[in-house]
């Protein structure tokens, strides 16, 4: 496995497509750069750390510091937004925008994540427990099927709730436990990761953002609307957002749950 500083994601196995969107390692580099903080995406990770052990990133409603000490190395299974709540045991709202130590999570087997690993075999085991997981403790397939929906540009909580014939109390009740949040949260994090992975794309292109464009694409109603939420989803305007990642795209500064 590749060690080298800097950040890498693998598709999980086919059976778990639906419900882990990656397995990943970040290697913090010596010395360099701050890293670019970890914006919401609406996923929680489970995260092995070198010579630490295993801890899950809960769900983040704004930036979370990344990174760690230089040289350290993180392995991590990402779980898709609706498979966490089930996959770890525990409502998701219990872990808003909070860190915690799989000591706390009962149904998470932690003892096979010990810090004293090696990278590459922290890797291997956690791709089996995330599989373990996931097949053990199925994730609540509505919630899943209400995030593919909620992804789409122009999609509203009450029209998704009209579709999946549930009311909206229940379907507020139901992401909160699987996702950590309501539906409009999600529908809003989702809108935005669209614009981050459009200005991802342009920095990987070399191409200057069109963020006017961006914002319509996006699904935003222009870009002060856009500019608002990545203020409070970021913590940045967007220009400046769209700068910070074209420099953390840089080989050596990957970011980390």
């Amino acid at each position: 496995m590749d060690s080298s500083p800097g950040y890498r994601e693998f598709a999980p196995g086919d059976a778990f497509r639906k419900e882990i969107h990656c397995l990943w390692i970040s290697v913090i580099p010596p010395a360099g750069g701050e890293p670019a903080p970890v914006l919401p995406d609406a996923c929680t990770d489970l995260i092995w750390q070198s010579g630490v052990g295993a801890f899950v990133a809960g769900p983040d409603t704004g930036p979370a510091p990344a990174g760690g000490p230089p040289g350290s190395v993180f392995v991590g299974a990402r779980f898709r937004p609706g498979a966490g709540g089930a996959a770890l045991g525990v409502p998701l709202s219990e872990l808003l925008d909070q860190r915690v130590g799989v000591a706390d999570l009962a149904e998470v087997p932690g003892q096979r994540l010990p810090g004293s690993l090696p990278p590459a075999e922290a890797m291997r085991r956690m791709a089996g427990v995330a599989a373990q997981l996931v097949t053990e403790r199925p994730a609540d397939r509505l919630v899943l099927h209400a995030a593919r929906l909620l992804a789409r540009p122009g999609a509203q909580a009450e029209d998704v709730a009209d579709l999946l014939g549930i009311g909206e109390r229940q379907l507020r009740r139901r992401c909160q436990a699987a996702v950590g949040y309501g539906p409009r949260m999600l529908a809003r994090v989702l809108r935005f990761r669209r614009f981050v992975s459009r200005i991802d794309a342009a920095a990987a292109c070399g191409v200057t953002p069109d963020l006017a464009w961006m914002a319509a694409e996006t699904g935003y109603a222009d870009q002060a609307h856009l500019t608002r939420e990545s203020a409070r989803l970021a913590g940045l305007t967007p220009a400046l957002l769209a700068r910070a990642r074209r420099a953390a795209a840089h080989p050596g500064q990957g970011a980390v749950r």
